[in-house]
């Protein structure tokens, strides 16, 4: 990898969670210590978008909450407390012109936003990302997601990007992530290894349906995912829809937030100095519009 790569990468994570307990997720749960490449997740299709990067990868804050995956909006404010601050270690560090926020319901991407302006640094995160580029793609997006208490905190992700009016649907697989209290042996976490291995996979499957559900009922033109957990299925959806006629982009958020980091860093751009004022500005407004 060339040390003159104009775009010098961190990845953070949303939370590492124990290597070993029974509430492991692919990725997150890796060795913090393991090589980069293993523990970045989907690395079979992400890689190619780092191979002009100077990239590192965070192993990720310890959750405050407990040993499993964020699904409440609790669970996701106490993931954003934690991560901001490994997103203040990284940009006080000056060696990243930019820092992605892996995990797509992006805990403390606002937050993190205003302190990457502050030295300089662009943050993107993955439902930002993928939600801005698929209304440049097309008229109306919808979402493919996990399910349940998820599913509605994705929808408020939806409206603090201010995009409810392209957004046609966020449809459920019926599968969510392990926690306490599931005793359902039928994981998202064997159903992606069964597709990995070439096998029937039921979330695979349910997806497609989904998607093209959501074309067909709902009016979507762009296919999105929310949780990091179902971006595996960003290829099979792609092509499952266009096996059965539908030739539509399928966006995932970890290659949209590195491709959106890179645009701003080619054009010289970051989050505006008004919508993510400092404390003390240069100059204050005496109206800020709704």
């Amino acid at each position: 990898m060339s040390t003159e790569s104009k775009f010098k990468f961190i990845l953070i994570p949303p939370f590492h969670l124990p290597d070993q307990d029974q509430f492991t997720v692919p990725a997150y749960s890796e060795p913090a210590d393991a090589p980069k490449v293993q523990r970045l997740l989907n690395s079979d299709f992400v890689l190619k978008h780092l191979e002009d990067v100077e990239w590192d990868l965070h192993p990720g804050a310890e959750p405050p909450y407990g040993n499993w995956s964020v699904e409440t909006r609790e669970e996701f404010a106490y993931a954003a407390t934690a991560r901001i601050e490994c997103v203040r270690e990284a940009c006080e560090s000056g060696k990243y012109n930019a820092a992605i926020l892996l995990g797509g319901g992006e805990p403390g991407f606002m937050e993190s936003r205003e302190i990457g302006r502050a030295h300089g640094v662009v943050v993107t995160a993955n439902a930002f990302s993928q939600m801005y580029l698929a209304t440049i793609l097309g008229d109306s997006f919808s979402i493919i997601d996990i399910e349940g208490v998820h599913n509605v905190y994705y929808r408020d992700l939806v409206r603090t990007h201010q995009l409810q009016g392209r957004c046609r649907s966020i449809r459920g697989i019926g599968y969510s992530l392990p926690r306490p209290g599931d005793t359902d042996p039928d994981t998202l976490t064997a159903q992606c290894e069964a597709a990995a291995r070439g096998e029937k996979s039921i979330a695979v499957e349910r997806a497609i349906d989904q998607a093209e559900a959501a074309i067909v009922e709902d009016g979507a033109e762009v296919i999105t995912l929310g949780c990091s957990m179902t971006f595996f299925l960003q290829p099979h959806i792609r092509d499952g829809l266009k096996a059965r006629g539908f030739d539509v982009p399928v966006l995932e958020g970890y290659t949209a937030s590195i491709e959106l980091a890179k645009l701003m860093v080619n054009l010289g751009v970051n989050a505006s100095g008004i919508t993510y004022m400092g404390a003390r500005s240069e100059r204050y407004l005496s109206k800020i519009h709704l």
